[in-house]
């Protein structure tokens, strides 16, 4: 199955009618990973009927208001359904200490811990892993500590073919050596190569987010042949400067990053809310890579290989 991203919010510091501050989950399987929660995430989530079940990762790209204001709503709420397990906290150093004076001067007894996974602002790392994926974070330029995530699939084990391995009255009991890669010797000292008994995993698929940054084409190589790119894309380039003066990119810049980073597919968002209308945008950026969508709010996109 192929991960799933469901964008919850698309628009810059101030939010508009139609759009929200910065929120997305990106299912992996049974996982939900929430990246970023502006305010209103809750909301979003109620009104495109995904639950918060199934978080038990939060990544906060930086502290400006409009990627974690909604944050500690959601963990109230949480704890108020019952929940009883851990929930991860990606991000910043600073994030720990704002929610922990907000769950004291607030009053608040959660049910469940926090685990606080700090992210830092000068390499390429992998911050956490589970048997199903890994998240790496990556560096960006903005006024503040701010960082992208990497969310990359683990390489599954390979497909048994079954009808070869009954063929060949292979014990059940190496199967599991089988799909992971081992060739098979029967009782006589013959062998069987793997490729004999195995069909290729699905290829793992990864995801990039890109939140708030100036150009920085150095972001390219953290996100190489990603399957999925979100890049924000606040201005058109008729405001380059001001988008340059404020530590944002333009849609054609974020274009140009998917492009140098042989991305399979893009999706800009972060709108400043000075547009009504993002067609301009999307010209904008297709202008340069052509494979590249608007984030829609209550829009699901396949984290998928593209093909053509």
């Amino acid at each position: 199955m192929n991960p799933e991203l469901y964008i919850l919010g698309s628009s810059s510091a101030t939010p508009t009618r139609e759009r929200h501050p910065s929120a997305q989950i990106l299912k992996i399987e049974s996982e939900k990973i929430l990246i970023d929660c502006g305010e209103g995430t809750q909301s979003q989530m109620i009104k495109y009927g995904i639950r918060h079940t199934g978080i038990n990762t939060i990544c906060i790209s930086h502290l400006h208001g409009d990627h974690y204001f909604g944050l500690i709503g959601l963990i109230s709420t949480m704890s108020l359904m019952g929940r009883t397990q851990s929930l991860r906290l990606i991000g910043p150093p600073g994030l720990k200490q704002i929610l922990e004076l907000q769950i004291e001067q607030g009053g608040m007894s959660l049910k469940f811990e926090l685990i606080f996974i700090p992210t830092s602002m000068d390499k390429f790392e992998r911050i956490y892993e589970t048997d199903t994926f890994e998240i790496k974070t990556f560096p960006l330029k903005h006024r503040i500590h701010c960082t992208g995530f990497l969310i990359s699939e683990k390489k599954k084990e390979r497909n048994l073919n079954i009808e070869r391995v009954k063929e060949l009255n292979i014990p059940v009991n190496d199967y599991k050596k089988i799909k992971l890669g081992e060739n098979f010797t029967n009782g006589h000292g013959e062998t069987t190569m793997n490729e004999d008994l195995t069909f290729d995993p699905p290829a793992p698929k990864s995801y990039a987010y890109c939140s708030d940054t100036i150009f920085d084409p150095s972001i390219a190589e953290y996100v190489k042949d990603c399957n999925l790119l979100y890049h924000e894309a606040t201005y058109m380039r008729n405001l380059e400067d001001r988008a340059e003066m404020y530590f944002h990119s333009t849609a054609e810049q974020a274009a140009k990053i998917a492009k140098l980073a042989n991305a399979a597919h893009l999706i800009i968002g972060h709108f400043s809310s000075r547009y009504d209308h993002l067609g301009p945008l999307l010209e904008e950026a297709k202008s340069v890579f052509s494979k590249t969508s608007l984030a829609i709010e209550g829009e699901k996109h396949l984290v998928k290989i593209h093909n053509g």
